[in-house]
């Protein structure tokens, strides 16, 4: 892979880390513990409301995840990993990358495990 590529692709990691930590502060109110007020909310308003952050909490642990992973990435990149495959060391194409720049397999050997 080309320098000028690597470097795009660290970029790319980059600004979706940065999107990611925003979002992830946007919705901290939502993962907030739900309230008990039977006065002002009613049971099926708060059920809603306990489904609601159950939603958010979700995200926020996919959006970890995948922070754990774009930080992963750029430690490959630093570290001239990036780009290749963990299972047979052959290039990952770009084009899979431009995917997923998170990939850690090409795609035959991603196929082979989920196949």
């Amino acid at each position: 892979m080309k320098d000028t590529e690597t470097a795009r692709f660290k970029t790319i990691l980059k600004a979706r880390r940065v999107e990611l930590a925003a979002l992830s502060q946007n919705s901290a109110a939502a993962r907030r513990p739900v309230e008990l007020d039977q006065q002002s909310v009613g049971r099926l308003t708060r059920q809603d409301a306990l489904q609601q952050q159950a939603m958010a909490k979700a995200q926020e642990v996919r959006r970890v995840n995948e922070q754990h992973k774009i930080d992963a990435a750029l430690i490959r990149i630093d570290a001239d990993d990036y780009g290749w495959c963990e299972e047979c060391g052959e290039a990952i194409v770009v084009r899979r990358l431009e995917i997923d720049p998170t990939a850690l397999r090409c795609a035959a050997c991603a196929g082979a495990i989920s196949g």
